[in-house]
């Protein structure tokens, strides 16, 4: 039966490929609801089997296709593909059902057919990566996903940011194919087989290379800094349905890969886990400060999402490490919590990014510094948004704050390992860990208020009017799971058959309701009835305008400061005079630009470089066939006596 589910999925998948692609030629609304349908449906069946695989243990395996033996696609869920699986269906069909009042806006005409059936191949070839029974089936269904990925992140190619963002995600999602298929054909070479064998310790060389490779190519696809750039180009320019998807799913499958092949294939050293574990920390500390100096909303949550990756690598990497050291039950509880905020990153990411859509879809803008006011004319939107924030920000009882509750008891138990140095290596992390937690608040804070509240610093957002039912439903349900996810954190993982040292949050969630009740009750009693009408101080300017609100960036000022060697701060000020003495001010024009560190000195150099290879090689291009002839007769006759010699 759960075999059957498996089918019936993949089947309304392709379904919801082929149908607009039937209608491709024709701009027609009926098409890519069904699509979008058919997306909604495969959802709840595939969420359904990954619920019966992970509460029974059984574990199904089908063989799809062999052309030759050795060489076989087979399908194979676990309780840790099946928990995946769930990841994805949870995220697609929220989405899928936004998406049904948010493409309809798009311009593109029949082009917007093509997003919806790109959407489903998207969704489907996520779901057959995380189901690979093979090393082989992983790395086709791992490109099939990343040439998706790549159309829908330029649906608007006609568009210069679109572009750009498509070059940095080709060359980036490339990249990351290229170090995995490197990994997995270093692992055959050793093990003789495409199935995900384990390999007993020591490792050789050649393993660590193949972990190496893997670590890479996972880690690009993670947006790991230093090879996280295209997440804030890929994400802004692409629809936010898509987005949500990237985001909230797909770099949970490079998370999914690197705890497959940690478990399931390596016999991990120590020196991986410290490598996980600084990798993650850079990764959170980084992408949070510079997500606090953002005012492009879209590109903000992106750098978000390299924090919470980061999150996830350190708990990944004290599981390795407290497995070095023989700690069986630390090392389940760290990979417990990066499981745990995998799926809460899924849900509450892609119901900012939904949210943060329908703000753009009603402003027509991604600038913070244009918008304000709209808790007043998007409710709905601003109280799902908040209850995303809040999330994010880890603040009780939402299921942010139990997952990293978590990694934190990781830490402070880390007192059971024995060598000094690692822990104040882990002290360090967890210093660094509780900074990052500080700062995700503030940047919430920021958005919510430059995003909601106030005036609005624009007519556009004046203007603004609440988005259609379906771009509210589906947010809807994301944010009713994290709600019900974080009261439920302790009940689930009993149920799941783990034992975890976590408070219950449903009791402290009606302690912090009863809290908020009596507070409101007593001032409700207690406070006058006088009203009071006054004007603020101005500052001593004769009337308010929006525009000389607490902005966004006023908000980020003092950390930019304080964070200034990180950015790379440059203010710029400039003032005139009335008189020559310079006593009386007559206007001025203040700017802080902040240098773009790792594109300027990581990847333009590298292309840079790139380039001038590039030149070098087309001189032998010269057009001549004898030429060509000659070089084709040079290669042969190297292959020929390499073979001989090695034979």
């Amino acid at each position: 039966m759960i075999k059957e589910l498996l089918l019936l999925g993949f089947a309304l998948l392709l379904a919801g490929v082929a149908i607009p692609l039937v209608t491709a030629g024709a701009d027609r609304k009926l098409a890519r609801t069904v699509s979008l349908a058919c997306t909604v449906a495969a959802s709840a069946l595939l969420a359904i089997l990954s619920l019966a695989v992970l509460l029974s243990g059984e574990v199904i395996s089908w063989t799809a296709y062999q052309p030759v033996a050795g060489f076989t696609l087979t399908l194979v869920i676990d309780r840790l593909a099946a928990f995946f699986i769930l990841i994805i269906a949870a995220v697609s069909g929220c989405v899928a059902i936004y998406a049904t009042g948010y493409v309809e806006h798009l311009h593109g005409g029949s082009r917007r057919n093509l997003l919806c059936a790109c959407a489903n191949l998207f969704i489907l070839s996520m779901v057959l990566v995380i189901a690979s029974g093979t090393t082989l089936a992983f790395f086709l269904f791992w490109e099939l996903m990343a040439a998706s990925s790549f159309f829908l992140v330029m649906y608007e190619y006609d568009d210069p940011e679109s572009k750009k963002a498509g070059i940095f995600y080709f060359v980036m999602t490339q990249l990351s194919t290229l170090f995995v298929m490197l990994g997995i054909i270093i692992l055959y070479g050793q093990t003789g087989t495409f199935a995900f064998t384990h390999v007993p310790a020591p490792s050789s060389p050649f393993l660590t290379a193949a972990f190496l490779c893997l670590f890479l190519g996972f880690s690009i696809k993670a947006g790991i800094i230093p090879f996280h750039k295209w997440l804030p180009y890929a994400h802004p320019a692409s629809p936010s349905p898509i987005s949500a998807l990237m985001s909230g799913v797909m770099l949970k499958i490079a998370i999914y890969g690197l705890i497959r092949f940690l478990l399931y294939v390596f016999t991990p050293d120590l020196w991986w886990g410290v490598l996980i574990l600084a990798a993650g920390t850079a990764s959170a500390v980084l992408g949070i400060i510079y997500a606090l100096k953002e005012h492009d909303l879209k590109a903000m949550l992106a750098y978000s999402s390299i924090e919470n990756v980061g999150i996830i690598f350190v708990g990944i990497g004290l599981s390795v490490i407290f497995t070095s050291y023989s700690l069986p039950a630390l090392a389940t509880l760290s990979l417990l919590g990066a499981l745990f905020h995998s799926l809460n990153h899924a849900l509450f990411k892609s119901l900012l990014f939904l949210t943060a859509g329908s703000v753009v879809y009603a402003t027509h803008t991604r600038d913070i510094e244009h918008m304000g006011g709209l808790v007043h004319r998007m409710p709905y939107t601003s109280v799902l948004f908040f209850i995303g924030a809040v999330a994010i920000a880890a603040l009780p009882p939402l299921n942010g704050f139990a997952s990293e509750v978590l990694i934190f008891i990781s830490f402070f138990s880390s007192v059971a390992v024995a060598n000094p140095l690692f822990k104040v290596l882990i002290f360090i992390c967890l210093a660094l860990f509780a900074l990052t937690s500080a700062l995700s608040a503030a940047c919430f804070v920021k958005a919510f208020g430059s995003v909601f509240l106030a005036l609005p610093r624009s007519k556009e957002s004046a203007d603004a009017r609440e988005v259609p039912l379906p771009m509210l439903a589906g947010p809807a349900l994301l944010a009713g799971a994290c709600v019900v996810i974080g009261l439920l954190a302790l009940q689930l993982f009993t149920l799941a058959g783990y034992s975890v040292p976590i408070p219950d949050m449903l009791m402290i969630g009606v302690l912090l309701l009863a809290m908020v009740a009596l507070t409101y009750g007593v001032l409700y009693i207690t406070a006058s009835r006088n009203v009071r009408i006054s004007g603020t101080w101005g500052c001593g300017m004769p009337s308010q305008q929006p525009l000389t609100e607490y902005s966004g960036h006023g908000f980020s000022e003092p950390i930019d400061i304080i964070f200034s060697t990180i950015y790379r701060t440059k203010i710029r000020n400039e003032r005139t005079f009335f008189d020559a003495a310079g006593c009386i001010f007559q206007e001025g024009n203040a700017e802080i630009r902040l240098l773009k560190v790792f594109e300027e000195y990581l990847y333009l150099p590298v292309a840079r470089v790139s380039c001038r290879a590039a030149k070098s090689v087309s001189r032998i291009h010269n057009g001549c066939l004898d030429t060509y002839l000659l070089y084709v007769f040079v290669t042969v006759l190297v292959i020929i006596v390499w073979l001989g010699w090695f034979a």
